[in-house]
């Protein structure tokens, strides 16, 4: 159920009986030749969405920009330093709190805002702890990866053998084939799997990688495949929605 699409009077309704939210968040950044700008923002709302359905939760509006500065010498990623990732995830929260939501659950699509989000959790509890306030409420937040259930690595492991690699990989660029079949790009690569490595800036990116792929060979991609994730990713993230907000 989108936040976005609904009334306040159903969130008041909804808050009665349940005071756990959704909230997926991405990045927009290159996915090498074939990756949709923003495939990290896309897939992150897809899982989260498709989780709310299932469960019955509220999923927020998509963060969308995410820590992506390695990204900045590929035309079009745009990114937010950590200081101001962590600003933006705290303002979500705490307006979301005022209204009496306390569970916060966090769908992942970019493994660059992981060391971020948890570092905003922490600035979260800090402030709520150090305000002596105690008549309100106690808050949780919980960060989950669509892509790192056994059921997502086994996937992987099952239709790409080689070349799923770390970023631009062949899962994620599937995903996002199957709910936007029309930005398909079939061109091909050179070399088929890009190279692995460490890197720091962008322009230490760019050299290492200079089609923005890291270890992967997306051409392997099919909508048929991203069926497949999207469904395994849904009831992945779904049970684990339902098992920590009960907690």
């Amino acid at each position: 159920m989108q936040l976005q699409l609904k009334t306040w009077q159903f969130v008041e309704d909804y808050l009665k009986t349940r005071t756990g939210i959704i909230i997926p968040i991405g990045s927009t950044e290159q996915h090498g030749p074939t990756g949709l700008i923003g495939t990290d923002a896309l897939t992150a709302e897809m899982v989260g969405r498709g989780v709310g359905e299932k469960v019955g939760a509220l999923v927020a509006p998509t963060i969308s920009v995410g820590m992506a500065q390695h990204h900045l010498d590929f035309a079009g990623s745009i990114t937010l330093k950590p200081t101001t990732l962590i600003a933006v995830v705290r303002d979500n929260v705490l307006s979301l709190a005022k209204h009496g939501f306390t569970r916060f659950f966090f769908v992942n699509g970019h493994g660059g805002n992981i060391a971020t989000v948890t570092a905003a959790f922490s600035e979260i509890y800090a402030e709520r702890s150090m305000e002596r306030m105690s008549n309100q409420p106690s808050i949780k937040c919980a960060l989950r990866n669509w892509w790192d259930s056994p059921g997502i690595k086994r996937l992987s492991s099952e239709l790409y053998p080689t070349g799923e690699g770390s970023h631009a990989t062949a899962s994620e660029v599937a995903l996002t084939w199957y709910k936007y079949p029309e930005t398909m790009d079939r061109r091909v690569l050179e070399p088929r799997i890009a190279p692995n490595g460490s890197f720091a800036d962008s322009e230490d990116y760019r050299r290492a990688f200079p089609d923005g792929r890291i270890g992967s060979d997306p051409s392997q991609a099919t909508p048929e495949h991203g069926k497949r994730f999207y469904d395994q990713a849904v009831e992945d993230v779904a049970r684990d929605y339902e098992a920590w907000v009960a907690k």
